[in-house]
C-alpha cells in the first residue's frame, strides 16, 4: 500500500491563532481521525470485522486497475475514489504527519484566500495528486493518504510567494530553496520506505495546487504585510 506522506515546509506562512475558517480544518481533521480510529480499533479485533481496514481500502483507496479493466465495488468508484483516498491513511503516524501539516498549512491558505479559496485549492488538489498517481505509478498498488492535498497547499502557498517576490522584486531564492527542500524530502522518503512513496501524487498535487491558486487569487501582495498579518 503506498502511503502520500506529507511534510512541514519551513517556507509556509505563519498562521495566527485567531485564523477565520479553522472550523473547517478541524472538520477534516475529525473526519480523518475517526476513520483511523476505527480502522484501529478494528485492527485489535475491538471492531468487527476485523478485516475492516482492507475493505475500507478496497471501496475508498486510489486503485490504478479501476482506470483500465477492473470491475469496481459500486457504480461510481472509478470517480468517487479520485477524493475518498484522502481521507484513508496506512496507520497512526502517517494520520498525525498528515493532520498537523494539514492545520499548519491550511490555516496559511485561508490567511490568504478564505475559506472558499482553500476549499477549492483543497479539492482541486485531491484530484491533482490522483491524477498524478493514475499517469506516472507503474504498477496497479493502491494509494491512501491526504498529502496529495497537503502538497497541493504547499504549492499554493509557494505560487503565491512566488508571485508576492517576483513583483515587489525581493529574489526568489527561498522559493527555490522551498522547491529543492520538497525534492530532496521526496527523495529521502522514496528511500527511506524502500521505494513505496507515492511521489507520483505528490508531484500531482503540487502542480494542480500551484496552477490553481494563481487561479484562485493571482494579485500580489506584500510579503512585508504577509508577515505583519
Amino acid at each position: 500500500m503506498a502511503k502520500d506522506n506529507a511534510f512541514s515546509p519551513a517556507t509556509a506562512f505563519a498562521a495566527q491563532k485567531n485564523t477565520p475558517g479553522r472550523g473547517l480544518l478541524l472538520v477534516l481533521i475529525v473526519i480523518c481521525c475517526v476513520l483511523e480510529g476505527i480502522l484501529q480499533l478494528s485492527d485489535f479485533g475491538l471492531v468487527q470485522p476485523e478485516r475492516l481496514r482492507g475493505m475500507a481500502y478496497e471501496y475508498g483507496g486510489f486503485w490504478p486497475g479501476l482506470l483500465k479493466d477492473w470491475n469496481p465495488n459500486y457504480a461510481v468508484q472509478p470517480y468517487a475514489m479520485f477524493v475518498t483516498y484522502g481521507f484513508l491513511h496506512g496507520g497512526l503516524i502517517h494520520l498525525i504527519v498528515n493532520m498537523i501539516t494539514l492545520w499548519s498549512l491550511g490555516a496559511a491558505v485561508i490567511l490568504r484566500v478564505g475559506v472558499r479559496g482553500f476549499s477549492i485549492l483543497y479539492v482541486a488538489s485531491i484530484c491533482g495528486g490522483a491524477v498524478g498517481y493514475a499517469v506516472l505509478a507503474a504498477g496497479l498498488q493502491p494509494m491512501v493518504g491526504a498529502s496529495g492535498a497537503l502538497f497541493g497547499l504547499a504549492g499554493g502557498l509557494l505560487a503565491w510567494m512566488y508571485v508576492d517576490r517576483f513583483t515587489f522584486q525581493q529574489g526568489l531564492l527561498p522559493v527555490a530553496q522551498a522547491v529543492a527542500l520538497l525534492i530532496a524530502f521526496n527523495l529521502i522518503l522514496w528511500w527511506a520506505m524502500s521505494g513505496q512513496l507515492a511521489w507520483q501524487t505528490h508531484l500531482g498535487g503540487f502542480i494542480v495546487g500551484w496552477i490553481t491558486a494563481l487561479l484562485i487569487d493571482p494579485r500580489p501582495v506584500d510579503p512585508d504585510e504577509i508577515h505583519r498579518l
